[in-house]
């Protein structure tokens, strides 16, 4: 049984996001599979993990910034810090092929995600609705107010 599990609970009914959130949460498991005995798997089970939160992060803070986020918000710090921490992990992996610090890591995105999920992006998924966000296309079926201050904050409010 893997530390984390696709739910109804992690679901945010935007299709795009929530297949690039399976998609984290199954690498997870294969990563934890992997730890679990195919050892030579665990060097390219990190590195697709990595490889493909990379890219998911990427894409979110894409839509962040189609929806007024400032570069410099709490959803945009807690990726960079994930990512900060998946660098490391996998350096320290590599140098010695202890798989301690791996598996402490998949035990913590296990714990994490699903409050990043629910929280964070729960709100950018929100805002994405509000504003007929296209994932495809990066438009908006409504403008943002020609008032509106950039969002710094997490999407719904600000960081404290």
């Amino acid at each position: 049984m893997s530390s984390l599990s696709w739910s109804d609970a992690l679901v945010l009914n935007q299709p795009r996001m929530d297949h690039t959130h399976r998609e984290f949460v199954a690498l997870l498991a294969e990563l934890e599979l992997a730890l679990d005995g195919r050892l030579q798997a665990v060097d390219d089970a990190l590195s697709q993990l990595i490889e493909h939160t990379e890219a998911h992060f990427a894409q979110e803070e894409r839509w962040m910034a189609a929806l007024g986020f400032t570069p410099e918000n709490c959803h945009t710090f807690q990726h960079a810090h994930v990512l900060q921490v998946l660098h490391e992990v996998d350096r320290l992996h590599q140098a010695d092929g202890d798989t301690r610090m791996v598996r402490e890591l998949v035990g913590e995105l296990a714990k994490w995600f699903p409050a990043h999920a629910q929280m964070m992006d729960a709100a950018l998924a929100q805002m994405m609705a509000e504003f007929g966000f296209d994932t495809e296309t990066g438009s908006r079926a409504v403008e943002l107010p020609a008032a509106a201050q950039p969002i710094s904050g997490c999407g719904s409010a600000a960081c404290s």
